[in-house]
């Protein structure tokens, strides 16, 4: 599904006067569709026309697609609240009104986008966007925006809450983020509330609202937010005809060995001559992540811990699970050396430009 702006937009009025105001944002904005009543076709026959406003909200959420609506917030927000779900999954919904002078986000300002989407609209217009989340009246950095701009997927959403009104309040926050995927941009401008930790065994031990960013499993104090980076790359290597289950099987016992979180895993990376195993290429679906293939003149050479005389004399190189790990995340060494199955081999590296 798709998240935030990248989502459809359905431009919506009622009256003439907002029918035109729709109309010229449609124009402008890309992705918009403009929805306008029947009583309008004749003169917007480019509009996708509706009987009744609730259809057009029902459908809205259904498809997730944001809205504009040019028209008063009352009547949006009664057409709105029989659908309201969870701020990971609603759509974004901005109120203008149809002087053009403000758009207000509604609904879903962080996660939704609709802060974004309502800045971007008083653009258009020359309105004025109407922001009431708090961290942004303060001025403060929102996680669950943030997340999502620097590629991190929120693994406890609830956690944010936490977080934010531990800063609303003036009370520090501590910063886990050993690979420095938030912390050069956030700690400099945000100082007296951002407290950078390098160490995760060392925060652990200490108290206080904590945000985690890496690809490391815990036990979590309650509390913590966790952000994961797209980080690991897995190479996996198998025999003809290994079955979906058993590579499935071996990634998740190694990843929970290991306390390596899934939900980082990025890429599936093998040699080209597996790339069209059945088994390789259902356990990619699966897992949700990309299948990518290099030559074997890609994998020789490359210093491997674990180098099989049985695998080169079968495929022409001294591994495949450990170098295409290697190759894959340009990393100097393993995270997980080659761990092995009856009819899978497997290894894990961290891509090299956040290690």
């Amino acid at each position: 599904m798709a998240t935030g702006r990248a989502r459809p937009i359905r431009v919506v009025a009622l009256t003439p006067a907002g029918a035109a105001l729709a109309h010229g944002i449609t124009r402008r904005l890309v992705g918009a569709e403009c929805w306008l009543p029947i009583s309008q076709a004749k003169t917007y026959p480019q509009a996708m026309h509706f009987e009744r406003l609730t259809e057009v909200f029902q459908e809205a959420f259904e498809k997730s697609h944001n809205l504009v609506c040019i028209m008063a917030a009352g009547i949006v927000v009664r057409q709105i609240s029989p659908y309201l779900q969870s701020k990971a999954t609603d759509p974004a919904v901005v109120v203008v009104d149809e002087g053009g002078r403000f758009a207000v986000s509604l609904l879903s300002g962080h996660l939704g986008g609709s802060n974004t989407l309502a800045r971007e609209i008083a653009g258009l217009i020359g309105g004025t966007a109407v922001i009431t989340t708090a961290t942004e009246v303060h001025g403060l950095p929102a996680f669950d925006v943030l997340a999502p701009q620097w590629g991190l997927a929120l693994e406890n959403l609830p956690a944010v809450r936490g977080i934010h009104m531990a800063m609303l309040a003036g009370k520090p926050i501590r910063l886990v983020d050993p690979d420095g995927w938030l912390a050069a941009a956030l700690a400099p401008i945000n100082p007296d509330l951002i407290v950078v930790e390098a160490d995760l065994e060392k925060a652990l031990c200490l108290d206080g609202p904590t945000v985690y960013v890496g690809d490391l499993e815990r036990p979590w104090p309650g509390g913590w937010l966790r952000l994961r980076p797209q980080s690991l790359v897995a190479g996996v290597g198998c025999n003809k005809g290994a079955s979906s289950g058993e590579i499935l099987e071996l990634i998740y016992q190694t990843f929970q060995q290991e306390a390596i979180s899934l939900p980082c895993l990025k890429t599936l990376a093998t040699i080209a001559a597996k790339k069209t195993e059945p088994g390789l290429i259902e356990a990619a679906r699966r897992l949700g992540v990309e299948l990518i293939w290099f030559s074997t003149a890609e994998l020789k050479g490359i210093n491997v811990p674990h180098p099989s005389a049985v695998v080169t004399r079968h495929v022409g190189v001294a591994s495949v699970c450990e170098a295409a790990a290697r190759r894959a995340s340009q990393a100097r060494q393993l995270l997980v050396p080659k761990q092995k199955t009856a009819n899978v081999t497997l290894a894990v590296a961290r891509v090299a430009w956040r290690s």
